[in-house]
C-alpha cells in the first residue's frame, strides 16, 4: 500500500455495545452545541431502554488503536417482523469530522443489517438541513422515500429556531447486494 493511500485510510473502527456507564459520554456527545442542529436529543432514560431492550441495538463508535469514543450509534427494529431495520441515531464528535469515521460507520452499519440482521430493509431519516448528512446517505446507495414537512423543531439556534423537514431515505436488500456485487461495499 503506498503511503498516501495509508495516509487517506479512515481509521480502524469498532463497535462495541454501549454500556450504562457510557451513558454520561452519550447525553454529552448528544447534546453538543455542534449537534444540536442535526439531532434531537433523547432522554437519559431512553438511552437506558434503548441500551436494555433486545429490539435496539446502542453501540459506541471507537476508532483508533487508543480504544477512544468517538461517538455511538442506535439501531432499532433488530427483531422486527418484517425484517425492517432503522439507523435511528448516529452521532459522532464533531473533531472527528471530514475523516471518513461516517463513511465507516454508515458501511459498517449497512453490513450488520443485511448480513447479520437479515434486514431486507435499511431506513433512516434525517433533518433536510444536515446537507451533509445527505450526501453521505445518497453516496452509499440510500434511496429518498419521502419527506415529513416541517415535521421536527429546530433546537440549538436560539431564538431563531424554527421547524424543519426529515428526508425519509433507505436501502433494499436487493440493492444491497448488487452493491457488493460491483464491489462498492466491503
Amino acid at each position: 500500500m503506498s503511503e498516501a493511500r495509508a495516509a487517506a485510510a479512515p481509521p480502524p473502527l469498532k463497535l462495541r455495545p454501549t454500556m450504562l456507564s457510557d451513558l454520561d459520554f452519550v447525553t454529552q456527545v448528544e447534546t453538543d452545541s455542534r449537534n444540536l442542529p442535526f439531532i434531537t436529543p433523547w432522554e437519559r432514560t431512553q438511552h437506558e431502554a434503548a441500551v436494555r431492550i433486545p429490539d435496539f441495538r446502542h453501540f459506541i463508535v471507537e476508532a483508533g488503536r487508543d480504544g477512544s469514543r468517538d461517538g455511538f450509534v442506535i439501531l432499532q427494529g433488530c427483531r422486527n417482523p418484517h425484517k425492517s431495520v432503522e439507523l435511528k441515531r448516529i452521532v459522532l464528535q464533531r473533531e472527528g469530522q471530514g475523516q471518513g469515521l461516517g463513511r465507516a460507520c454508515v458501511r459498517l452499519l449497512k453490513r450488520m443489517a443485511f448480513r447479520d440482521l437479515a434486514a431486507h430493509r435499511f431506513w433512516l431519516d434525517v433533518k433536510s438541513l444536515n446537507q451533509r448528512a445527505l450526501a453521505l446517505y445518497a453516496s452509499e446507495g440510500f434511496v429518498e422515500e419521502g419527506r415529513l414537512r416541517e415535521s421536527v423543531r429546530i433546537s440549538g439556534l436560539g431564538e431563531a429556531a424554527g421547524y424543519d423537514s426529515l428526508v425519509v431515505m433507505s436501502m433494499l436488500d436487493r440493492e444491497y447486494l448488487a452493491r457488493v456485487a460491483l464491489g462498492a461495499e466491503d
